[in-house]
């Protein structure tokens, strides 16, 4: 059973909806950093070899920036597929959450600014209803994130 606050529709949905934007994860992922990088440009700091990058045309073709968002849409991906077991989804969750909390220290609102810009992209591309349907899953990627941090003292 699911302890996370989506019913089994709301599940197929957000699935639905995930597919459509996951069939271009390295094009998409990038396009999603590409836009994270330029409007937020503090999100950078993390990324040692992406600093000097400075238009959204070198990080497009940067082999780092393109393997960094196939790996963050690989790992949504493997949580979506998840969504109706808890104790799965948390397996995939937590030792991602410490990771960043403990080893790269990235301030976890970065993961709100990730998830909002993908739910943007899907809205661009394949409209609002698309972006409705998979809203409650970032909510509960960001929500469980949260809470690890919070367990590692942040």
């Amino acid at each position: 059973s699911c302890t996370m606050s989506l019913s089994e529709a709301e599940v197929q949905s957000a699935r639905g909806a995930w597919e459509k934007i996951f069939v271009d994860a390295e094009d998409n992922g990038t396009a999603v950093l590409v836009r994270m990088f330029t409007e937020h440009p503090d999100t950078k700091s993390y990324f040692t070899h992406f600093k000097g990058m400075d238009s959204a045309e070198e990080m497009k073709q940067s082999d780092q920036v393109r393997g960094h968002g196939k790996k963050v849409f690989s790992a949504i991906n493997d949580m979506v597929q998840h969504l109706d077991n808890s104790e799965a989804f948390l397996g995939i969750v937590t030792p991602l959450g410490k990771k960043h909390a403990t080893q790269l220290k990235i301030d976890p609102k970065n993961f709100r600014i990730i998830c909002d810009i993908i739910l943007q992209l899907m809205e661009e591309k394949f409209g609002g209803d698309c972006k409705a349907s998979f809203e409650k899953v970032t909510n509960e990627i960001c929500t469980h994130l949260n809470n690890i941090y919070k367990e590692e003292g942040w």
